[in-house]
């Protein structure tokens, strides 16, 4: 690992000729100690006897540590290439940052400094237009600010597997040491340093420099996954040159020695480390593939949309029958809410028939392996019941979990479900929840676990009972053990932070915060906001992202609201909430419709005390049926 880290100087004296005119490059101070990778201290030919210069890649070094008799290259890896012009022309043409021509020279015609800065420029250039397009920056808003000034802690990014390296994140923890930029330097090319992470929040790692010790004076955020970090060595294998800051750039004569010794037994990120970044940005749907996502307007059934863009792994999604393509649902690949073409047939889902009789040229049906898959479920034997009740997260409004009723059994473990008291008189506002799904809760699952119940609208006796209700409306509650009780080792904790979508307007993903914890149900709060816009998520929800996230991926941040909008909340909070969630209310909900209910049975439950908003983790029963 150390082969690459050792100490030079240039003197600037040295000059050379070529046939062809080269846009010269500024040198290196003399006095400028800089880390080489021949395994040597050294300084560059004044006249002096003792150095050679490689006639290869052309680095200058001590003579007797060259390769060969004749000491005409630094490497055995060197003395092999010579021999092929057309080697020596490409590798002459990308130090320059130009494409190979037919009078490219050795690589002795130019000092290997100027080569190297060259070819830093060129590479700069090329990352800066990749960022360009990628990134998105928000006005007025750092998370890494937000998190110093507030002692903030974010969640990590192995607890959302759904993101970029959230299932290969490895070891990435503080005191990681990487290869970075230095820019505590006055020259005029782009050189490296190696700096250790001291503070981690998602994807952000707040870095320091090697010889900084406990001097935060320099100290800078930066995103693990972007491409100016890399793991050490990378240099030296790069042939990038390593320069100390410019504070610190005296505070040392030996700086290999220093490297060595601060090195030794330090953790630094894996060599495929950016390949795997890469990997995990590629996604599988496609512009213009065509799925089945909910209809935003009637939440009871389904329409065709076309895939208009992907970024992060996030679809814009246009209703097939929009002419102007401004009629569009935001969602996740893995979301609940989009399926195969055919998928709202075969288990019996209504679906709204485009008035399209055919695809439009270059559309085409996405696969139907490419969507996430629910668990299979036994609904042969004791199974959910027209009428049934159960306390459900309502989609309308998703700060609550209501009083719900299942209103259609379909096939493959799916359920319509209506929120008691608020149904449209058409069911236009049903929704579809999975058997499996952990947005549906047994009756009682709020009371043990001390969380607000919404009753049903105009329900007047309260506080609300569901003994009373039950028996009142003469219906069952469905048997607990149908219900989804699995809680996976998550990771979250109260008072992380991360980014998360506005499932109300679902285009939008905001700075946020765990606030509850139950079991695997998390209550996010969104950052500057009042409580009424908190939204029930589930801890493996695909709308939830690390901290960095929309800077990884070029989605665009929501900062906090800022102080003059929170003051002005409290005397407008109805108008706003009315407005922010006004896209995916559809109908305005009515009176609720004449339910066919069943017998209430005999069976009673006793209820274990839920979990606290601190416990995170680790499987949980939420009920124990009462043995007589």
């Amino acid at each position: 690992m150390f082969d690459g880290y050792d100490s030079c100087s240039e003197d600037t004296s040295s000059s050379s000729s070529s046939d062809e005119s080269e846009e010269e490059v500024a040198p290196l101070p003399s006095s400028l100690p800089i880390i080489k990778n021949n395994g040597q201290v050294y300084t560059y030919p004044d006249g002096k006897s003792g150095m050679a210069t490689c006639e290869m890649c052309g680095m200058v070094g001590v003579r007797d540590a060259f390769y060969s008799k004749t000491k005409r290259f630094c490497s055995v890896s060197c003395s092999r290439s010579y021999s092929s012009n057309s080697k020596k022309a490409s590798i002459l043409a990308r130090l320059q940052g130009k494409p190979p021509t037919k009078k490219a020279k050795v690589l002795q015609k130019q000092p290997l400094v100027a080569k190297l800065a060259a070819y830093a420029q060129y590479q700069a250039t090329l990352q800066n237009q990749a960022k360009t397009k990628a990134a998105v920056p928000v006005e007025g808003f750092s998370w890494g600010n937000y998190i110093n000034s507030n002692s903030f802690t974010a969640a990590p990014v192995t607890c959302f597997k759904h993101a970029p390296m959230g299932t290969c994140w490895g070891d990435i923890s503080e005191g990681v040491r990487v290869e970075v930029p230095n820019t505590d330097c006055s020259l005029p090319t782009k050189v490296f340093w190696i700096a250790g992470i001291v503070k981690l929040a998602g994807y952000n790692a707040l870095l320091r420099y090697e010889g900084f010790e406990n001097d935060s004076s320099l100290d800078f955020w930066c995103n693990v996954c972007g491409s100016d970090i890399h793991p050490v060595g990378w240099c030296a294998t790069s042939g990038k040159p390593l320069v100390p800051p410019r504070t610190i750039q005296h505070k040392y004569t030996n700086w290999k020695a220093f490297l060595v010794k601060r090195l030794t037994g330090a953790k630094t990120l894996p060599p495929d480390f950016s390949q795997k970044v890469s990997e995990s940005m590629q996604y599988p749907f496609k512009t213009s593939m065509r799925v089945e996502v909910v209809d935003k307007t009637h939440l009871c059934r389904t329409r065709v949309a076309v895939v208009e863009s992907v970024i992060g792994g996030r679809l814009r999604l246009v209703y097939e029958e929009s002419e102007d393509k401004t009629d569009d649902f935001w969602c996740h690949m893995y979301s609940p809410l989009i399926h195969h073409i055919g998928w709202s047939r075969s288990i019996g889902h209504r679906f709204k028939r485009s008035d399209i009789t055919k695809k439009q040229d270059g559309h085409f049906d996405a696969p139907p392996h490419l969507f996430m898959k629910v668990k299979e479920v036994d609904a042969a034997g004791e199974w959910f019941k027209e009428g049934m009740k159960l306390e459900a997260i309502d989609p309308l409004n998703l700060s609550a979990i209501c009083v719900a009723t299942i209103r259609k059994v379909l096939a493959d473990g799916y359920l319509m479900i209506g929120i008691d008291g608020s149904e449209a008189a058409d069911g236009s506002d049903w929704f579809c929840y999975h058997a499996t799904s952990p947005s549906i809760f047994p009756v009682g699952f709020c009371e043990i676990n001390m969380i607000e119940l919404t009753p049903p609208r105009g329900y007047a006796k309260l506080p609300f009972k569901w003994f009373d209700y039950l028996r009142e409306t003469d219906s069952i509650a469905a048997p607990v053990k149908l219900f989804n009780k699995e809680v996976p080792n998550h990771g979250f904790h109260v008072g992380m932070k991360l980014e998360a979508v506005d499932l109300m307007e679902p285009r939008l993903v905001c700075v946020a915060t765990v606030t509850r914890i139950i079991h695997r149900l998390l209550r996010i709060h969104f950052d500057g906001w009042e409580d009424e816009y908190d939204q029930w998520v589930d801890c493996e929800s695909p709308d939830l992202y690390p901290v960095g996230w929309c800077q990884l991926t070029g989605y665009q941040l929501q900062p906090p609201a800022p102080q003059s909008s929170r003051d002005s909340q409290s005397s407008s909070s109805k108008q706003k909430k009315k407005a922010k969630s006004q896209q995916y209310k559809g109908h305005k909900k009515m009176t609720s419709l004449q339910l066919k209910e069943e017998l209430l049975d005999g069976e009673e439950y006793s209820y274990l005390q839920g979990a606290s908003d601190q416990e995170s983790n680790g499987s949980a029963s939420y009920y124990i049926k009462q043995e007589p």
